[in-house]
């Protein structure tokens, strides 16, 4: 599975021609889900609703982007500093479309603020159908190393009834082994690993290499 370069919700909406351009899918890319990402309910159902008209496979909430132009505006990893707006968008959005609702999130806004045990939980109340968790917090940017336990925390959570799925440091079939039998995710997703590599998913064992990955993420499940 594959997922879009994410796409603005406010862009959509005011039907900014290069951002619309970005809901294009072929036949050949499905399974493809459709990433947002916005800063208000409002922009975000109605973007929802414009890309469910696209008939992708699933719509991605981004709630996890750290750079400053999106995080810094209260986008992306900027609602894990207001999960109760976080929520009312999901809550709202998956009310709003049929297509299936997932979230890309990340640990928390800094070290000291890991609430992604709590938030996963909350999001499962919501409808979603899926999550995926960066395993790095916002202050870490792209910094460090992905934290994998805190994933599989979740993942090993009772009460936890949707697929985990686990984002972050995958650069190799060994290690996507790896962390599916270490910590049980239901899927990985590959994102900058991918940027620029014609034979990647061809290491994998799946897809085409017809052409580069980029902007796409592969979704690969067990």
């Amino acid at each position: 599975m594959v997922y879009t370069e994410f796409v603005s919700a406010e862009a959509l909406v005011r039907s900014i021609k290069s951002t619309v351009n970005k809901l294009t899918i072929s036949n050949e890319e499905r399974p493809v889900g459709i990433q947002i990402y916005g800063r208000d309910v409002v922009s975000m159902v109605e973007a929802a609703k414009i890309v469910e008209e696209a008939h992708p496979d699933l719509i991605d909430l981004n709630f996890g982007c750290p750079v400053k132009k999106v995080a810094g505006k209260g986008a992306g990893a900027g609602m894990l500093r207001n999960v109760p707006l976080m929520l009312d968008i999901t809550r709202e959005v998956v009310r709003a479309v049929k297509t299936p609702v997932t979230v890309k999130t990340r640990l928390g806004w800094d070290q000291n603020n890991l609430i992604i045990g709590d938030l996963a939980e909350k999001l499962q109340d919501c409808g979603i159908q899926a999550l995926t968790i960066h395993g790095r917090t916002r202050s870490q940017m792209y910094t460090g190393e992905a934290d994998w336990t805190l994933i599989g925390a979740v993942k090993s959570n009772p009460r936890i009834r949707i697929p985990i799925i686990g984002n972050g440091d995958i650069t190799s079939p060994e290690q996507a082994q790896t962390v599916f039998e270490r910590y049980g995710v239901d899927a990985i997703m590959i994102g900058r690993g991918t940027f620029g590599r014609r034979g990647y998913s061809k290491r994998f064992g799946i897809g085409s290499t017809a052409a580069p990955l980029t902007p796409l993420w592969i979704l690969i499940g067990k």
